[in-house]
């Protein structure tokens, strides 16, 4: 789900905001033997089906964007709400 620049996963009864902290872990789990049960206890979930139903909603494309360039696409996606916000002159 987005709303105004954020991204939000749900997981169970959780919605998670994809943040560069989350990314981070979500890169490690990727490159790693990181199993679901300890991505659920970094993620704050209540165990590894939460930690899987994160995972199968979560775009796929986000798995691979590098931390620094999402704090990037954010910002831009904050300029560009300024910019074009009603009222502006």
């Amino acid at each position: 789900m987005v709303r105004e620049g954020i991204y939000r996963v749900k997981a169970g009864s959780k919605e998670i905001e994809i943040t560069e902290e989350v990314l981070e872990t979500l890169q490690r789990y990727v490159h790693t033997e990181m199993t679901l049960e300890e991505l659920a206890a970094k993620l704050d979930l209540e165990g590894w089906e939460e930690a899987y139903d994160f995972l199968k909603n979560l775009p796929a494309w986000i798995l691979w964007i590098h931390p620094t360039l999402w704090k990037t696409m954010r910002t831009m996606e904050a300029v560009r709400e300024e910019v074009t916000r009603p009222g502006r002159k």
